[in-house]
């Protein structure tokens, strides 16, 4: 019961779901989330305009909308590696319905991938088509985040296919640092989306030499008018500062939960590199954090914060399975 095919295209999506993940934050960080602003071509067209013709038919059919070539391909880059993601997801899905009558192959998650790339071209149009409206691009990340985890999982029951093992528990820590990092990373995607990363300017109190003031109801509402054009984000301060605020509670959680399971994994067999590793991803990202609000937000630290959070949660899955392969053979 070879996999060998199988797992190599498997490997080849986790990787290429790594770059659009990071594509998708350069996107967002470059303002170029509306480059093209329709779907799925851009102005029209399969590419971006570039000849003085295609740019005036293109401004006439569009309003005389300004084209930022820059922009523009970069939003399509985008749209063209998440396309070449969900053709590889695809090819998984046809190996699961080849071998769906042998016993243990992973067809259910082979399909439930498909169908979740299916969902995540739905909301990439909808972050256009609305107008990057805060919910949709929120969404739209965890649903990118969720396909690279569900990829890693493929991965690994790919690799056990055909074994006579059973796969034993993670333990409940493992698993709760997989879903509070979850959260955190969500409060992050809500923070860029709404344009709060520069809602606050010290890093332990929100303003400095000011009180705070908090709107939670507004920062978290979801009452969105589907017609607006949300670039640039649209809610006030207080609003702005709520969601940062509730960001940074979020990264003390995951900073205490993500310490004590890489501490206590640490004696595990088969641990002891992801757990370390983990570790220092864990201070790197704190202080990347920290970077953040004391410099304003820089384009670079931004991006490299998205990759700190994606680093990190490859890191805890690698754990995770790590740790079930320690305690199988322990």
């Amino acid at each position: 019961m070879n996999c060998r095919r199988p797992l190599l295209l498997c490997y080849m999506a986790i990787g290429l779901a790594l770059l659009v993940i990071l594509m998708g934050a350069w996107t967002r960080i470059m303002d170029a989330g509306l480059g093209c602003p329709d779907w799925p071509g851009c102005f029209g067209q399969l590419i971006v305009p570039t000849s003085q013709e295609q740019i005036a038919l293109a401004q006439h059919r569009f309003g005389g909308i300004e084209i930022d070539l820059f922009k523009g391909w970069v939003e399509m880059t985008h749209r063209y590696m998440a396309a070449s993601l969900g053709a590889l997801i695809l090819l998984l899905a046809f190996f699961g319905w080849q071998r769906r009558k042998e016993p243990g192959y992973p067809v259910c998650l082979s399909f439930m991938l498909l169908a979740l790339v299916m969902l995540q071209g739905v909301f990439g149009m909808w972050t256009v088509t609305l107008k990057l409206l805060p919910p949709v691009v929120t969404i739209h990340l965890m649903g990118g985040l969720l396909t690279l985890t569900l990829l890693v999982l493929l991965a690994s029951k790919l690799r056990q296919f055909g074994l006579s093992i059973q796969r034993r528990s993670a333990g409940w820590g493992l698993r709760l640092a997989v879903i509070i990092l979850f959260i955190q990373i969500f409060l992050g995607g809500w923070t860029s989306a709404n344009y709060a990363g520069w809602a606050c300017n010290h890093w332990i109190s929100c303003m400095e030499g000011q009180v705070d003031e908090l709107d939670f109801r507004s920062g978290f509402s979801l009452n969105f008018n589907a017609e607006q054009n949300y670039q640039g984000g649209t809610l006030p301060q207080p609003a702005r500062a709520a969601i940062q605020m509730a960001h940074r509670v979020g990264a003390f959680v995951v900073v205490a939960v993500v310490l004590l399971v890489s501490l206590a994994s640490l004696p595990v067999k088969n641990s002891r590199k992801p757990a370390i590793l983990l570790l220092i991803l864990l201070m790197l990202q704190l202080v990347i954090g920290v970077a953040n609000v004391m410099y304003g937000v820089p384009t670079i630290l931004a991006w490299t914060h998205h990759l700190g959070a994606v680093l990190l949660l490859l890191c805890l899955l690698w754990l995770k399975f790590s740790h079930e392969s320690g305690v199988r053979d322990g």
